[in-house]
């Protein structure tokens, strides 16, 4: 496994546990020929494992005795749940026995534990949660979406800079447009927060192409590559997204279905369906990344299936070898005067 790279995948996490989280991460390490540190109680994964053939992956059970669980908070999962599957899992990529991980559980706890035990990047004051978006065109970056819900505005422009790393090496954008989420395009359009930003971006070095403010009519768009925004508002936008498609799937299928005529056609237009489902399928992407850590992390939806979790195990390994956290640095430390001017702002 020394070769290879090295995924951490915290196996009790999520609304199903063991039983979608270590057939997905198997099928994933099959498909990329990574190696797993499945982290958990031993005998629940090893009788997961039992189900499903394991032919040609490389795999070791990390043994945690302990689940963080949902209504604890997560500075109480850092201090008293040492044994935790997520903690034991933070600390093998902070010794550097993993390159990274992928979780399901409690999304507070992901962020604390990996704050606190792996680390963030020297520079970095917030890491940051960044969901990939479906649109009209290609997928955008969308973040914060949740890690940070009160924010200064230099935060928002780290945001930025890591979002622009990311889009470059996962989302193939050469160069990638980023967009500041705000009431109105025009520049002097916003809160204080934004329009600080906004200036701060303006400056920003290291070839950041940025494109000014974008309202939230133009998130689905596909204009812009990357919407920055602190965690409160990406939040919102996000569960707001979710749940206007699961609304919108629902409509259709009821008004298709309603009569014969719409019956016949909506046979004809299943393959159509079928695509438009696979848009606005979280589970094609599986998980955000925690952007602004030592190593890689991948926070994954609850109610996420093997699909979601094979897709994020893949994006995380993808991550590693694309050496995306030294494209990140590089741009943190190219505009750090910028950063500390921001932090100067009153």
């Amino acid at each position: 496994m020394s070769n290879a790279t090295i995924i951490a995948v915290d196996a009790m996490g999520g609304d199903f546990g063991p039983s979608v989280v270590v057939p997905g991460a198997i099928e994933a390490a099959r498909d990329k020929g990574i190696a797993l540190l499945l982290v958990g109680d031993q005998a629940k994964v090893r009788a997961e494992l039992a189900k499903i053939p394991l032919d040609g992956v490389a795999y070791d059970v990390v043994h945690a005795s302990e689940v963080a669980g949902m209504d604890e908070k997560p500075s109480d999962i850092l201090r008293r749940r040492k044994d935790a599957s997520i903690q034991v899992a933070c600390r093998l990529v902070r010794d550097g026995q993993a390159h990274g991980i992928v979780s399901a559980g409690h999304s507070g706890a992901t962020v604390a534990c990996g704050m606190f035990i792996m680390g963030r990047i020297p520079g970095v004051d917030r890491p940051a949660l960044a969901s990939i978006m479906p649109t009209e065109k290609n997928p955008i970056v969308l973040l914060d979406v949740g890690a940070n819900v009160d924010c200064k505005p230099h935060h928002l422009f780290q945001f930025g800079l890591m979002a622009d790393a990311f889009a470059r090496d996962l989302l193939a954008c050469d160069s990638p447009r980023i967009g500041l989420l705000s009431i109105g395009e025009e520049e002097g359009k916003g809160n204080t927060q934004v329009k600080e930003a906004y200036e701060l971006f303006k400056l920003a070095q290291n070839g950041i192409n940025f494109v000014g403010n974008v309202e939230g009519r133009d998130i689905f768009s596909g204009d812009v590559d990357v919407v920055v925004c602190d965690g409160f508002v990406g939040n919102v936008a996000l569960k707001l997204s979710e749940g206007l498609s699961t609304s919108l799937g629902r409509v259709l299928k009821r008004e298709l279905l309603s009569g014969l005529l719409p019956k016949i056609g909506t046979l004809l237009a299943k393959s159509a369906f079928r695509r438009f489902a696979q848009f606005v399928d979280y589970a094609e992407y599986g998980g955000a990344p925690l952007l602004g850590l030592q190593g890689i992390a991948f926070v994954c939806h609850g109610k996420s299936n093997a699909k979601a979790v094979r897709s994020a195990v893949k994006l995380a390994a993808t991550f590693v070898e694309k050496k995306t956290n030294e494209r990140l640095v590089k741009a943190i430390s190219a505009n750090e005067e910028l950063t500390r001017y921001g932090k100067a702002i009153k």
